[in-house]
């Protein structure tokens, strides 16, 4: 594919990624405070606090994506008498060296969160310390944040606690060679292999997910699956978008973070303190969801009913995998976004409509989430008896700018990762596609490509078009700035 009016196609991009986040209110760089406040910061901090526990010993092990290199989280499992298992994360310490109001606190208070684009990624933090001292990397010590979670034989909860410790990860490890070794497609991965009984820990904290992840779903936990597209380059040549699909080792660590999340926020309700909360309210649009569900023979009830909702969506996922994605994209849309509140102690949990737990709040990712760093400092200062950082009035300040920047990155990450699609197709115009029809409203006629998994609109031949058919179209044109690629069915 050659390059585009002369310019790398990754720099395009970059470009058009900075122009965005701009127009979003997003800062690309960081300040110069920030980097001369950098340049002071050495080494990680490990002087432990009072009551931190030496875990280095346990065989704690990080799962990221193949690329991540700021690593938040690590866990571990230990089966107990009885058949309960206990299972622990912990969670990077990022606050004893991110101190609140300093250059660097204020870039990451600006943006809210990391900002992942096809291009490139805005770190919330600068790299020295995320990817590094910040950073729960391989075969060296780090102070964290420990929750501590014991379950029954059946995934029930039976108690739980929040400390500091010392750790140690042996074996960073990646989503789709651990999911490949669980589901016996694939070999051990040598990072796993190379430590000792790893592989039956890992196993375990497997078949313990699995139960909370089977519980939260009786409760209603949704399974929706959207299409996430990952950017393939050779040097600074886009050569294509592969899908980003779920798997077991994904699944693994997103139910223990619920499990983790869970805890943190009911530690704080313990407490009797404040606490920033994730919620997803009831869905306003419900009726519109049973319309949906009526036209494919499923009758829901007239009130909200995520567990109805769950069964409906399992079915067709069942039914029409190639077209369920477009259906839970459909579902998000109406449930309404995710939201960042205060919760005073006492009141009554809004909850998580979409993972059905009414405690619910972002503590697992401090390096890439501002909310995280947040509920760290939080935590910090109610585990040693001192004041909190925030006042009230702060925190809700604060929730209402995390919710308002979390969805302008959004935007920005949509922005260029249409861009990167058109830049893909810019080559390849006249060419045809099988494709599917995902929206058709009076707006206009919408097809997603089977190959790349890219969407755009249907110009021509829109007559008759409905959601979910299948159709050939032929690429009329694109626009890599405004990200549009314009298509017509092809006879």
């Amino acid at each position: 594919m050659t390059e585009l009016n002369g310019r790398e196609q990754r720099v395009l991009l970059r470009d058009i990624a900075w122009r965005v986040m701009e127009e979003r209110g997003l800062a690309p760089e960081f300040s110069r405070s920030a980097l001369t406040e950098l340049e002071a910061i050495h080494g990680p901090d490990l002087s432990p606090a009072p009551g931190t526990r030496d875990l280095r010993q346990l065989l704690w092990c990080s799962i990221d994506n193949d690329d991540s290199r700021d690593l938040d989280q690590l866990s571990v499992g230990e089966a107990l008498p009885g058949g309960s298992v206990r299972l622990c994360v912990a969670i990077a310490d990022v606050a004893s060296l991110v101190k609140q109001g300093s250059p660097i606190d204020a870039h990451a208070r600006q943006n809210t969160t990391s900002v992942y684009t096809a291009a490139e990624i805005f770190p919330m933090l600068p790299e020295k310390l995320s990817t590094d001292l910040t950073s729960l990397n391989p075969n060296v010590d780090r102070l964290a944040i420990v929750v501590d979670m014991t379950f029954g034989a059946g995934g029930e909860p039976q108690k739980s606690d929040v400390y500091p410790a010392l750790v140690r990860n042996h074996a960073k490890l990646a989503y789709p060679s651990v999911a490949a070794w669980l589901d016996g497609t694939g070999p051990i991965p040598p990072a796993l292999a190379a430590v000792p009984g790893l592989d039956e820990n890992l196993r375990l904290q497997d078949r313990m997910t699995g139960l909370l992840r089977n519980r939260r779903q009786e409760q209603g936990a949704l399974s929706l699956e959207t299409i996430q597209t990952k950017p393939v380059f050779s040097g600074s040549v886009l050569q294509d978008l592969i899908a980003d699909s779920p798997n077991r080792a994904r699944n693994l660590i997103e139910d223990l973070m619920v499990a983790a999340n869970g805890v943190v926020a009911r530690f704080f309700a313990a407490k009797k303190i404040p606490s920033l909360r994730r919620v997803v309210r009831v869905p306003t649009h419900w009726d519109r969801i049973v319309e949906i569900a009526a036209t494919r023979g499923t009758t829901l009830p007239a009130a909200p009913d995520a567990p109805a909702l769950e069964k409906f969506l399992c079915l067709q996922r069942e039914a029409d995998p190639l077209r369920f994605p477009d259906l839970s994209l459909t579902i998000i849309k109406l449930m309404g976004a995710g939201e960042y509140v205060v919760e005073q102690p006492g009141q009554a949990p809004t909850g998580h409509f979409g993972l059905a737990v009414r405690d619910y709040t972002h503590s697992t990712a401090p390096n890439r989430r501002y909310p995280d760093l947040i509920s760290q400092r939080m935590l910090k200062a109610a585990i040693a008896g001192k004041p909190l950082p925030y006042s009230t009035s702060e925190l809700e300040a604060l929730a209402l700018r995390c919710t308002e920047q979390e969805d302008a990155a959004k935007k920005v990450e949509r922005q260029v990762s249409k861009s990167a699609a058109a830049l893909l197709l810019a080559g390849r115009i006249g060419d045809r596609f099988n494709a599917l029809v995902t929206g058709a409203s009076d707006k206009g006629t919408w097809v997603r490509l089977l190959r790349p998994p890219v969407e755009g609109r249907l110009i021509s031949g829109v007559e008759g078009r409905k959601i979910g058919d299948t159709l050939k179209v032929q690429l009329v044109s694109v626009d890599v700035q405004r990200g549009y690629i314009d298509l017509r069915a092809a006879s």
